[in-house]
């Protein structure tokens, strides 16, 4: 058996079929389909070409023994928010990669991602049965809010985090 070697770094172009493929799966595994969803995003396809502008990031994590990606995660600007909220986006990873710390790594990166960019405050919304993600988020810090912030167009999701960075 081949030992499991990770890697984060950023998006790039190449990534964008095997990232569209893990959102893809990733929403359907959690029954996120249909209107409301990031899965219905126009951007799934192009991730890379939609967080390469001012204020954004994207990153991908891979294993390198396979020389695939197994998950991503990102910052960008809360659409139609307060210039200083940012909002972390399409973090999913297939099932090969969760439970090993790399969720924790990925947020954390991303965090670190939106400070150095000059964000103060990080939005990101969930649904109820992502467990996981839901306890990483409240370890993390990020408190519970009873409704959404900006414009996102995910009507559908039903948990809603703040963390003042």
């Amino acid at each position: 058996m081949v030992a499991q070697k990770y890697a984060l770094r950023r998006i790039q172009s190449r990534d964008n079929a095997q990232v569209a493929k893990i959102i893809r799966q990733v929403m359907t595994e959690f029954l996120c389909v249909g209107e409301g969803y990031s899965i219905n995003d126009p951007e799934v396809d192009n991730m890379y070409e939609a967080y390469n502008q001012e204020r954004a990031t994207f990153f991908v994590l891979t294993d390198e023994a396979e020389n695939k990606v197994i998950g991503c995660g990102g910052i960008a600007p809360l659409k139609e928010g307060n210039k200083d909220t940012c909002e972390l986006q399409k973090m999913y990873f297939l099932p090969e990669a969760r439970g090993k710390g790399q969720g924790r790594k990925m947020l954390e990166t991303c965090l670190a991602a939106a400070r150095e960019i000059g964000y103060k405050t990080c939005y990101l919304e969930t649904v109820e049965r992502m467990e996981a993600a839901n306890g990483l988020y409240q370890k993390f810090g990020f408190k519970k809010l009873s409704g959404g912030m900006g414009n996102t167009g995910h009507s559908s999701c039903d948990s809603f985090y703040a963390l003042e960075l």
